[in-house]
């Protein structure tokens, strides 16, 4: 029975791992669409959402199979319970790389840049920032479970705060862009959006290391982490 179970757990990692590899997959599509007004790669990403809400159904269904037939205890039950939480919050940054190629199509397709082409916009330059942290949060909280490594789930927590700030630096950027070339509203209306996407998705990062602490150290950490970024 004990053999049984382990070998259900590790194919119920592989499922998670895979929805993790295609959602960061996604992520990484997401800032090419838009960083380089790349209109098929935004259609790939939506496209693509299918396969990744079966995955996440098929992950769940294994969740609750273990649970009803093998009963699991202490570390094996915080595993199966971490899982299903991880399992939404990675659906869930699927569904935000989703919302960005679609204001990519937007942009692109529906010409509400009322620009003659996009190489005309002004981009605000911490976009690249905020990308690149945002990716590297989803990567460190995924390689914390992978590792079962508590320090590099924590760092994904205190890590949260560079998002934000990169999100209060473009919000001042566009500020100034609107100043400058107000018929450029519509645009910045979209990579606003954008940027609320960024943020949801380090806050789902957070939530995912917050939950590998809690598969290692069996205490639900996710109140300590709010006063951590109060102080």
């Amino acid at each position: 029975m004990i053999k049984n179970l382990e070998l259900e757990l590790e194919k119920l990692k592989t499922k998670i791992l895979r929805l993790g590899s295609e959602v960061e997959k996604n992520l990484f599509r997401a800032e090419k669409a838009l960083l380089h007004w790349d209109e098929n790669m935004a259609k790939e990403i939506i496209d693509s959402d299918e396969d990744i809400d079966r995955l996440e159904i098929s992950v769940e269904e294994k969740c609750l199979q273990i649970l009803a037939q093998h009963h699991p205890v202490a570390s094996d039950l915080r595993f199966v319970v971490t899982v299903l939480k991880i399992n939404n919050d990675l659906e869930r940054i699927g569904d935000l790389a989703v919302k960005i190629a679609d204001r990519v199509l937007i942009l692109v397709q529906k010409k509400l840049i009322e620009l003659k082409k996009p190489d005309s916009v002004q981009f605000p330059e911490q976009f690249a920032h905020m990308f690149a942290e945002t990716k590297k949060m989803v990567k460190m909280c995924l390689d914390s479970f992978v590792e079962e490594d508590a320090d590099l789930a924590y760092k994904v927590c205190l890590w949260d705060n560079e998002v934000d700030e990169a999100k209060t630096v473009i919000r001042k950027q566009t500020e100034k862009i609107l100043l400058e070339t107000p018929e450029q509203h519509k645009y910045i209306a979209m990579l606003l959006s954008v940027s609320r996407s960024l943020e949801r998705i380090a806050d789902h990062a957070t939530h995912i290391a917050e939950n590998v602490l809690y598969m290692l150290q069996g205490e639900i950490v996710r109140h300590e982490m709010d006063d951590l970024d109060e102080n």
